[in-house]
């Protein structure tokens, strides 16, 4: 079994995901979407549930690469403003394209985590050089807690996120200020 097909196949049940939601991504679905014969796709992933690990465990790992990414693209912060124009690109980032879509489908596979444990696990948010930046830049600002407000700001900032990709519009520099100063305090 090609794991280019199975890379291919999980990244188009991402696709359906975002594009149908959770009752939309069917075996089916992924094949259509994949433009490949009928069957194809459970003939990889035999069950539902294999289906969606295996999209959960490839959308965490294209998360993990662009964070990877984007803490070796933006430099270090040394400023509250330069942090906050990270997670602006970040911000960004998870609102437009195909980031858009990882989101909306990351989102729904987390409301599906409340009653699957083993996908629960594989989303545990994970250490990767963005992560370390802002935990840093936080410790050398003098934050006691600088873990825990790392922690804290990232989880303001995917309800940001959250809100946007629900409600719409974007979010104003001045929003992600407040926040990384809330960080500071």
């Amino acid at each position: 079994m090609s794991t280019d097909r199975r890379t291919l196949l999980a990244d188009t049940a991402i696709t359906v995901l975002a594009d149908a939601g959770i009752r939309g991504l069917t075996h089916r679905a992924v094949d259509r979407a994949a433009d490949l014969p009928a069957g194809t796709t459970s003939a990889y992933y035999r069950t539902r549930q294999a289906l969606l690990t295996a999209l959960v465990r490839r959308l965490v790992a294209l998360d993990q690469a662009e964070l990877e990414r984007m803490g070796e693209l933006l430099p270090v912060p040394r400023s509250p403003a330069e942090l906050a124009a990270g997670i602006g690109e970040l911000i960004r980032a998870r609102l437009t394209g195909e980031g858009r879509r990882r989101t909306l489908a990351r989102y729904a596979c987390a409301v599906e985590s409340v009653h699957d444990p083993a996908l629960r696990e594989i989303l545990v948010p994970r250490e990767n050089r963005a992560r370390r930046s802002v935990c840093d830049f936080l410790a050398a600002q003098g934050v006691a807690d600088a873990e825990e407000r790392t922690v804290w700001l990232l989880h303001c900032v995917d309800g940001l996120v959250f809100d946007r990709l629900v409600n719409g519009g974007g979010v104003r520099e001045a929003e992600i200020a407040g926040l990384v100063a809330a960080a500071l305090r």
